[in-house]
């Protein structure tokens, strides 16, 4: 009997094995499929917390509240297309034909000043890999077809989650034991919350970039500096490099317009970028505990590596509703009281939690 227990026992744990590696591997199959759940739940929060307002306020439900963001939202882009579209493109086609020969220009000046020619070698090859990506321009385009799809299917999702997002979270509530529910809950809770503070935040600071660094190199005489700034706003949603990487086209055309330009470039760039980590960030997020900077890091290194372009973008909304589970399931800590004066409505209460 009790071989034969054992043979059983044996026997359930090596089943137990081959179903946690067959789980992984299908986990880490469907990579794809969880990111675009993701996107549709980062298109959820935002829509819901647009309207908010219109449901709390106004006598439209919740179907007709987000309806009626979407349609603000889509006005409000082709509005903005409409204003600033033309100059927009134009200087965006100006900026692709400007960058390589900004990069032939500097290379003369840097063979004047006397280079070695080891440096110039190091240079020439850079620029080599980056005219290399010429030939990857179908791939690419295959590349940004498949993405627009997937932000099709993950909109029209988003748009389906938004308007009761309660049923879809306590139908993943539903799967765990009934003494880890509430629990459960609670934290999905915060995070929600979490992570529409982290968006509303991030998108006045992208404008705030955006705009102050336009203007300063629009005054600098720097070409395309509308191009530049909007570049630039756009790169401060993946924290650290974006902004790092978007600083190199605008330095670059800088140059050619001289020293003196490029190093108030320089100083436009390194300004901006610590009025945004000092002042602007902290202002517009003082909701919600900030995360270590080592984290971010690695989080964005790591995403990248895990699940490539898509996740350098997702990095960051991932990162906050990773942090925001683990300190709410193990130290049972609401960062997103970290900063406030009490606690507020999540984007996951059910509609019965309305009138709080």
């Amino acid at each position: 009997m009790t071989e034969k227990a054992l043979d059983i026992g044996f026997i359930q744990r090596v089943l137990f094995i081959i179903l946690a590696i067959a789980a992984s591997l299908l986990i880490f199959k469907l990579l794809s499929l969880w990111l675009l759940i993701f996107g549709a739940i980062v298109i959820a929060t935002v829509l819901r917390a647009l309207a908010e307002p219109l449901i709390k306020y106004t006598p439209l439900n919740d179907t007709l509240a987000i309806l009626t963001v979407l349609v603000a939202v889509l006005a409000l882009i082709s509005l903005t297309f409409f204003l600033f579209g033309y100059e927009l493109v134009a200087q965006t086609q100006n900026l692709t034909k400007q960058i390589p020969v900004a990069w032939a220009a500097l290379q003369v000046r840097l063979q004047q000043l006397g280079l070695n020619d080891e440096v110039q070698k190091q240079m020439a090859t850079v620029g080599q890999q980056a005219s290399g990506l010429a030939s990857k321009l179908p791939l690419i385009a295959g590349s940004i077809f498949s993405a627009l799809a997937n932000l099709l299917v993950a909109t029209i999702a988003g748009i389906i989650l938004a308007i009761d997002p309660g049923k879809y979270r306590d139908g993943v509530v539903f799967l765990f034991a009934d003494d880890h529910k509430e629990k459960v809950r609670d934290a999905m809770n915060v995070a929600g919350r979490a992570l529409r503070l982290w968006f509303i935040g991030q998108f006045i600071s992208m404008v705030l970039v955006g705009t102050l660094t336009g203007f300063g190199l629009w005054f600098l005489h720097v070409p395309s500096a509308l191009a530049l700034g909007m570049v630039s706003g756009l790169a401060q949603f993946v924290p650290i490099v974006g902004p790092v990487v978007s600083a190199g086209p605008g330095l670059l055309l800088a140059a050619v317009s001289g020293w003196q330009t490029f190093l108030w470039a320089l100083v436009i760039y390194v300004g901006v970028s610590q009025m945004e980590s000092n002042f602007i960030t902290p202002a517009v997020q003082r909701q919600i505990a900030s995360i270590p900077v080592i984290i971010t890091l690695f989080a964005v290194v790591g995403f990248a590596g895990l699940l490539g372009t898509m996740g350098v973008l997702f990095a960051m909304p991932l990162t906050v509703i990773i942090y925001t589970l683990v300190r709410k399931l193990y130290d049972g800590e609401d960062v997103t009281q970290g900063k406030g004066k009490g606690p507020a409505r999540s984007l996951l209460k059910p509609k019965a939690a309305k009138a709080d």
